[in-house]
């Protein structure tokens, strides 16, 4: 099963793909309305705008320092997971979108990195809280909020997830406890991108982890722009054996080159394996 990642609305059509994922709000912090013939994608503490109108969203470390993009690490800028304005906010957007459609995407869930946050409203939470323990009080601020998430959506409830299956590396990172997550999530989503995609192995070793490590479903989603359309059909053949479906990133042409030439050449009965020789 394939689908595709959109930031085009008129691309949910496409035949060639089976399922589709619209981008309604980005990291940047633009958000369009809700499309009825696709999952809709929030992405939930990713937001240079947000982060831009009021630094004080921002995660902070024990030395004051942001999560932002003008720091080494971080693409974009995050706003931190317990401030509740924010959070209403985005709950609010997960509602709409699931008026539209009853099944939801969550990206960019969780804390930046390991030594987030230290915001005088994190410090305050976790002084108040039942727990003795800093990591075990981040799961629980994550955990809580997918599961406000799960109650506003009727269908499934999709989570990306940042590619590295090694056990507790999730936790330790953005506070994300798979096994606690499964009782919300029906579908995980993990993006495992590359520029080229010249050779797969690693990509193998990234899904077959998450095989290992997950009993929900996952699907693989691939980076597809300026993507060699042989190397694209090659990843995919990788992904395929390992994931609910695979999704392609923001290049919905070339995914649907890829596709066509895939399904011609199974029919054709060609062998895409290397020669020995």
């Amino acid at each position: 099963m394939y689908g595709i990642v959109t930031r085009n609305e008129e691309e949910v059509t496409w035949q060639e793909f089976d399922r589709t994922f619209f981008e309604m709000k980005d990291v940047t912090g633009r958000a369009t309305e809700p499309v009825a013939g696709a999952v809709n994608m929030i992405s939930a503490f990713g937001d240079n705008a947000a982060v831009e109108g009021d630094p004080t969203l921002a995660p902070v470390d024990e030395y004051g320092t942001p999560a932002t993009r003008e720091r080494p690490y971080f693409d974009w800028d995050y706003v931190c997971p317990s401030k509740d304005t924010y959070r209403e906010g985005i709950l609010e957007m997960v509602e709409d979108a699931a008026d539209v459609n009853e099944d939801v995407r969550l990206d960019d869930v969780g804390f930046p990195r390991e030594e987030y946050c230290y915001c005088e409203h994190c410090n305050a939470r976790f002084a108040e809280s039942e727990f003795e323990d800093r990591r075990a009080w981040r799961r629980n601020v994550i955990t809580e909020f997918v599961a406000e998430a799960r109650d506003r959506v009727p269908g499934d409830l999709y989570l990306t997830l940042y590619p590295d299956p090694y056990p507790g590396h999730l936790d330790a990172r953005s506070g994300l406890d798979l096994d606690a997550l499964a009782e919300y999530v029906d579908e995980f989503v993990v993006p495992i991108y590359d520029m080229a995609y010249e050779t797969t192995y690693w990509v193998e070793v990234i899904a077959k982890g998450f095989a290992d490590r997950l009993d929900t479903p996952f699907s693989i989603e691939l980076y597809a722009i300026n993507i060699d359309v042989d190397n694209l059909i090659k990843v995919m053949d990788v992904a395929d054996e390992y994931a609910e479906s695979v999704l392609f990133g923001y290049e919905a042409g070339n995914a649907r080159a890829a596709i066509r030439r895939k399904r011609a050449d199974e029919r054709e009965g060609v062998d895409h394996s290397v020669d020995p020789e």
